[in-house]
C-alpha cells in the first residue's frame, strides 16, 4: 500500500490548484483509458493513507480505475472548512472531474451548495448528507448520500474481542464525537455485553477507558492515550479515531514487541497488517477490525454511473444485511472458534434474532 502511494505522490501536480492530488488514467503500461468518466475525491481531515476513511474510499476509487478504467484524482484541502472544501471541489470540476466521492459528515453543506451549483457533476457523500447551516436536510438528483450501521460492527468486534481474551479490561478510543464514532463504541459495547451474557466471557470497560480525543489526526495523542490505558492493564483497545488511531497501534506495537500484550481493535478497514512487530511481518498486534466497507461504497458507486443506475436522490445505508459493516474475512489473531461464533452471531443479525442499537441502550457504559 505505501508502494502505492509513493507512486501516486509522484504524479504530476495540476497547475490549477494549490495543493494537488494525484491521477490516474486508469490504463495499465500506457494504455489508453476504459472510460473518459473522471472520478474525483477530496479528502477530509487527515492523509490519503490514514489506514481509515480517506484510505478507504479512495482504495474503492483505486479500484474502480483499475476494473473500470475510469480516472482518478484527489484533492487534500489547505484546511476542514467548508469554504476549503469548495474550493477543492472547484478545482476538480473545472478540470474535468465530475463525479466527486466526498468522506464524512465535515462536507455536509459544502455539497449541499455544490449539489446545486454543479448540477451536471454527481456527487457521494459518505456518513452524512447535504444540508445547510441549519441543519435542513436534501439529497439532490445529482447526489447520493451513504451511511453505515457502525453499531452493527462495532458489536461484532466487541463479541470477537470478548469470545477471543476471555477476561479482562478493554478500553475504546474515539476520534471526534460524532454520531458514526459513537454507533462504533455504542456496538462495541453491546458487544462485549452479549459475550458477557451469554457466551460466558467476563470483560469489563470502565467510564475512564472510554476516550473521545476530539480530532481524527492527532497522532501523539493517541499514542498518549492508549499507553496511558494500557498501563492500567487494559487488554485491548478499539480506535475509531483515524490518525489519533494511528499513534495507539504504534504504543501497541512498541509494547508488543517487548513481549507485552497489548491488543488494538482497527477500523473502518482490515488493518492487521498496520499492527506488524516482528522483523518478517509475522504477528500483529490488531485482534480484529469493525470494518465498514467504505471500498465498496466508493467503487459501487462509480460502476452505477458506468452502468447508468447511479441512485441519485436517494440516502443508502451499507449494513450487515448487504454485508456492508462486519469483520475482515480473515482474521489471524482469532482462533477457529471464536471465528465461529462471531460468524454465527453475524447471521442471528441478518435473521433479524439479535438486535443491536445504535444509541447507548444496551452498552456496558451509559
Amino acid at each position: 500500500m505505501k508502494k502505492k502511494f509513493l507512486a501516486l505522490l509522484m504524479c504530476g501536480i495540476m497547475a490549477t490548484v494549490s495543493l494537488a492530488g494525484c491521477s490516474s488514467n486508469g490504463g495499465s503500461n500506457g494504455e489508453a483509458p476504459k472510460s473518459d468518466l473522471q472520478v474525483g475525491m477530496v479528502t477530509d481531515a487527515g492523509t490519503i493513507d490514514d489506514k481509515s476513511f480517506n484510505q478507504g474510499t479512495w482504495e474503492g476509487i483505486l479500484r474502480a480505475g483499475k476494473e473500470l478504467g475510469v480516472q482518478t484524482n484527489y484533492l487534500k484541502p489547505a484546511g476542514t472548512t467548508e469554504a476549503d472544501y469548495l474550493k477543492e471541489i472547484s478545482n476538480l470540476y473545472d478540470t474535468g472531474y465530475k463525479f466527486i466521492v466526498t468522506p464524512g459528515f465535515k462536507f455536509e453543506t459544502a455539497i449541499y451548495k455544490a449539489q446545486d451549483k454543479y448540477k451536471d457533476a454527481n456527487f457521494v457523500i459518505l456518513d452524512g448528507a447535504p444540508a445547510d447551516e441549519n441543519g435542513n436536510y436534501s439529497v439532490a438528483d445529482n447526489t447520493v448520500a451513504i451511511y453505515f450501521a457502525e453499531h452493527q460492527s462495532g458489536f461484532l468486534a466487541g463479541v470477537a474481542a470478548a469470545v477471543e481474551l476471555k477476561e479482562g479490561a478493554l478500553g475504546f478510543i474515539g476520534g471526534m464525537e460524532i454520531p458514526a464514532v459513537q454507533k462504533f463504541n455504542w456496538g462495541f459495547q453491546q458487544g462485549v455485553a452479549y459475550a458477557n451474557a451469554n457466551l460466558g466471557t467476563n470483560m469489563t470497560i470502565e467510564e475512564s477507558n472510554v476516550v473521545y480525543q476530539g480530532s481524527f489526526d492527532n497522532v501523539p495523542a493517541g499514542q498518549q492515550l492508549a499507553a496511558q490505558m494500557f498501563d492500567k492493564g487494559v487488554k485491548a483497545i478499539f480506535c475509531a479515531a483515524g490518525g489519533v488511531g494511528v499513534g495507539s497501534i504504534k504504543e501497541a506495537v512498541e509494547r508488543s514487541s517487548q513481549g507485552k500484550e497489548a491488543w488494538i481493535i482497527g477500523v473502518d478497514t482490515d488493518q492487521y497488517a498496520e499492527g506488524f512487530y516482528d522483523k518478517d511481518n509475522t504477528k500483529s498486534c490488531i485482534l480484529t477490525s469493525a470494518v465498514k466497507r467504505i471500498d465498496n461504497a466508493s467503487f459501487d458507486m462509480v460502476k452505477s454511473q458506468l452502468d447508468g443506475t447511479f441512485p441519485g436522490g436517494q440516502t443508502l445505508t451499507f449494513d450487515i444485511t448487504n454485508d456492508g459493516v462486519g469483520i475482515p474475512v480473515e482474521n489471524p489473531n482469532l482462533s477457529e472458534e471464536t471465528v465461529k461464533t462471531v460468524a454465527d452471531v453475524a447471521q442471528q443479525m441478518k435473521d433479524g434474532k439479535i438486535t443491536v442499537a445504535d444509541n447507548n441502550d444496551g452498552s456496558l457504559i451509559k
